[in-house]
Formats: C-alpha cells, structure tokens, sequence
C-alpha cells in the first residue's frame, strides 16, 4: 500500500499558489520531504491530514480518497504537527490516556495497557507522573510521537520533528521514527534538517516555491553533487571573498588561515581538491546549482 499525490494544487485566498502540481508516490517505510522554509512543506503536510481542502488535485491513501473519505483517512493517520501541544494541567500518562480516549479506547483497562505500552515504546514510563510542562524538549516531542501512535495507525506524518533538540535526543527520536517505520507503516518526515533524511529515509522529495524540485533517493541526490565539492585554503583575509563567490558549508580555522568545505562546478584561483560529498553538499548543490540554473532558462 501507498500514498499517490496527483496533480495537487493550493491557492491561498491573498493569490499565493503554496504547491503548484505535486505528484508524489509515498511507498511505506520512511519518506523524507526536504526543502527550505516557505517551499509548500506544512501546506502539503496539512492537507495530507484533512486539516485542509486542496484547490484542486487528488490524494488516495492507503485505498481512500482524502476528499471523500476524510474519516477513514483520519482513522489510519497519526499526527505529530510543529507546534504540538498539550494541556500543562495533565501528567504524562494522564495526556497520552486522553488521547487513547479519542482515539477510540473505551475500556479502562485496555487503554491502560495501551498507554503503559506506548511510554515504554517511547521511553517515558519512568516519569510518567511528571507534568508534561515539566518534561525536557526532547522528552515532549517524543510524547507528542507517543500520541500519534497510540491508535497503531498506518501512516505518520511528522512536521520538524527534531528542530530545538540537542544531538543526543535527535538522534534518538529518528531511531524511534525507523523502528516504527519497520512495521509495514509509513513515516512522513518533513523537515529543513538535511541529516534527518540521510539518517532515515530511503526516499525523499524536495520541495522548492511550492513544486517537486526533486524525486528518487538520497543516494540519487547525492551523485548528482559528486565532483561538485570542494576542500580549499584560503588566507584569513579572503574568506569573505571566497565566501562571496561560492557556497561555504563548513569552516575550520588553521594557522594560515581557513580550510573550507565549498560546492561549486569548479573552482578558479584558490587552491582546492575534490571532497566527498554528503547529502548537505547534495542539497545545497542542488538548491544554488541546479534550481538556478533551471529558473533561468
């Protein structure tokens, strides 16, 4: 089973076209959209949940029709959105036992098993008596994840998931989002963070100014920027030049100067060798390279 996008319009009522004819295939397992901030990413993720009407195009998942089937498409989606919230007043069990109730539980007892379960699954059992105000970041978004799994659904959709997290809890919450994921589930991640895709997701999709800029797997997207990146050397006093004629994406200052990670066609006047790409060179290749490149034809 799968989710297709055919053809998908939206036109907000001030005239801005937010996703301009996306057709996308979403197999189960992880699925990573990618793109910067305003490239239609919430839009689509929105729409996808039923909390929005498409101006025209046509959405099935997993064999429903989100336009005329909006409840049975709520039934086998789990939602965790960007600004995920909860009420201060309830514990942690308390709130998951609340979604459990909406989400169709009735009986006392089965919806305990089910939310002890879901803290365990999510590592939360043991403060499950705190308030959920009181939890860490990263202790929240995971109870949000816990929240849109507690009705097993059949499709996860997750907007910036880690965004705010240290380095510890990202990690932890994508190896949380691949576990669910090997349950014959698919897991939507829309995110801005290039190393929550390449971490997780075995296909992708970037987003730019609303359209489907790209399509296949990280692996495609990054052959694409192979020979394309570059190691360089510059003295103190030309990093703003350099900066300034080429995308920089990391710096590391030395004794002579700066070594610099750029990505570029080629490199002219500094002293550079090729470097290995990865999909954030990938990714920014694409956006500075390829996508200006096609506007301007």
């Amino acid at each position: 089973m799968s989710i297709t996008v055919e053809h998908l319009n939206k036109i907000y009522p001030n005239g801005r076209h937010a996703l301009k004819d996306v057709n996308l295939v979403i197999p189960s397992g992880m699925f990573g959209l990618l793109g910067p901030n305003g490239a239609g990413k919430s839009t689509l993720m929105r729409i996808l949940v039923a909390q929005m009407e498409p101006t025209s195009g046509k959405i099935d998942i997993y064999g429903h029709d989100i336009m005329r089937e909006r409840k049975a498409v709520r039934r086998v989606l789990g939602y965790l959105p960007q600004d995920f919230r909860f009420f201060a007043k309830y514990k942690t069990y308390e709130y998951l036992d609340y979604a459990a109730r909406l989400s169709g539980f009735t009986r006392a007892r089965q919806r305990r098993e089910a939310v002890d379960a879901m803290l365990e699954e999510v590592g939360l059992f043991d403060v499950r008596e705190r308030y959920a105000s009181k939890l860490s970041g990263g202790m929240k978004r995971r109870l949000g994840i816990a929240q849109a799994l507690i009705h097993n659904p059949k499709v996860i959709i997750v907007d910036e998931p880690t965004t705010g997290l240290d380095p510890e809890e990202r990690i932890r919450f994508r190896n949380l989002l691949s576990k669910v994921s090997e349950h014959d589930v698919t897991v939507i991640l829309s995110t801005h963070i290039v190393g929550d895709i390449s971490s997780t997701c075995n296909r992708m999709a970037l987003l730019n100014q609303g359209e489907v800029a790209f399509y296949g797997s990280p692996e495609e997207m990054l052959r694409q920027a192979e020979g394309k990146v570059w190691r360089v050397w510059v003295p103190h006093d030309e990093l703003q030049e350099i900066s300034n004629r080429y995308p920089v994406i990391t710096t590391i200052p030395s004794a002579n100067g700066w070594e610099l990670q750029i990505v570029a066609e080629h490199v002219e006047d500094y002293d550079a060798e090729p470097y290995a790409p990865n999909l954030e060179h990938a990714y920014v290749y694409f956006m500075e390279y390829k996508l200006n490149q096609w506007s301007n034809d």
